[in-house]
């Protein structure tokens, strides 16, 4: 059976009202939509904020932090009419932080940084994996990593700052300042930021802040299949593109890593069928046999799971895969991404 979308719009408010954990700011006074900087780590971090148009500082309003791509800004979200449009129908509340690199020492594109990208090589059960092939692929090395961290020129992120660190400290600001349902922060990232939001979910630091992950053409460096970082396993949407020569997910039901072939990068990746079964693994869902088609209403991409699911409630773990490539098509990929959030 499927729901009309009247009747599922009103079951996620309902949701939203039945289990929201109001924040330390609800009862302040509103403030606007618009840009703010927060000062962190000696530096001074950015982030633009879009409320919602029926924002109420008394009731508690979910809340997306949506992370850039490599060399992006907070504009690659909020800068798209349908992210804005779609998220304020709904009631949530958008921001979108700054990347590091565009400045002091760096001069490099804004950056997130996860695990392997500082360094160059992913621990994996005691052996040293680099994430790239050093022969072939550019030196991306930021100088504030070719000084701390980086290992070899596959280093390709910024290491002014601990952006962990920066996204905990950025979410106490949030809740202090707006009415924010703690119980339901979700993370969505683009490409970089999408590899970002991974690291956010894995790391026991930070995965406890999130209720729900959404990486849009990102996946973990090679050798990278930690568990999520919170007993219960975290929900996580996958949209990737088969014809992505940049961050390839790899063949339906393939475990193997990939590895990009745009120019001369040969980047390696944590394939989408192997982060999926991990993730099915800790969220309790059996992973056997291949993952089996799941109607999202959304012709655009196949989506596929090991988690079972209904219309209310989509499975906890979700492999999304279009027929495009290192793109994020939000015109339809958003609103995939928020029914995923609404029914968390």
């Amino acid at each position: 059976m499927r729901w009309p979308v009247a009747a599922l719009a009103l079951l996620g408010a309902h949701c939203v009202q039945a289990s929201a954990a109001a924040s330390s700011g609800c009862g302040a006074a509103a403030p606007s939509s618009g840009s703010y900087s927060l000062p962190h780590g000696g530096l001074v971090r950015h982030y633009q904020l879009s409320l919602p148009a029926n924002y109420d500082p008394a009731r508690p309003a979910r809340l997306v932090l949506a992370f850039h791509g490599w060399g992006g800004d907070e504009s690659e979200f909020l800068g798209d009419r349908t992210v804005v449009e779609d998220s304020s129908r709904r009631g949530y509340i958008v921001v979108a932080p700054r990347g590091l690199g565009l400045g002091a020492p760096d001069h490099k594109n804004n950056s997130w940084t996860f695990r392997g990208s500082d360094t160059g090589v992913v621990e994996d059960r005691g052996t040293r994996l680099p994430v790239c092939d050093a022969a072939i692929t550019p030196d991306y090395r930021y100088p504030s990593c070719a000084a701390k961290r980086a290992q070899n020129s596959c280093s390709w992120t910024q290491c002014q700052d601990d952006d962990v660190a920066f996204v905990r400290d950025l979410l106490a600001h949030l809740e202090a300042t707006l009415c924010i349902d703690t119980r339901h922060v979700f993370a969505v990232g683009g490409s970089n930021g999408g590899m970002f939001t991974w690291e956010l979910a894995a790391n026991p630091a930070s995965a406890h802040l999130f209720h729900a992950i959404a990486p849009i053409i990102g996946l973990p460096h090679r050798g990278d299949l930690r568990l999520p970082g919170v007993r219960r396993g975290l929900p996580v949407l996958l949209i990737t593109g088969l014809a992505d020569n940049v961050v390839p997910p790899g063949q339906w039901d393939d475990a193997s890593f990939t590895t990009a072939t745009n120019d001369n990068d040969r980047y390696y990746y944590t394939g989408a069928t192997a982060v999926v079964r991990r993730w099915s693994e800790a969220a309790g869902c059996p992973t056997a046999g291949p993952e089996k088609p799941f109607d999202t209403g959304q012709s655009a991409a196949e989506c596929r799971a090991y988690c079972p699911g209904t219309a209310a409630n989509w499975p906890r773990v979700l492999d999304c895969r279009a027929p495009m490539g290192h793109d994020y098509q939000l015109a339809w990929a958003w609103k995939l991404v928020l029914d995923f959030f609404d029914r968390q």
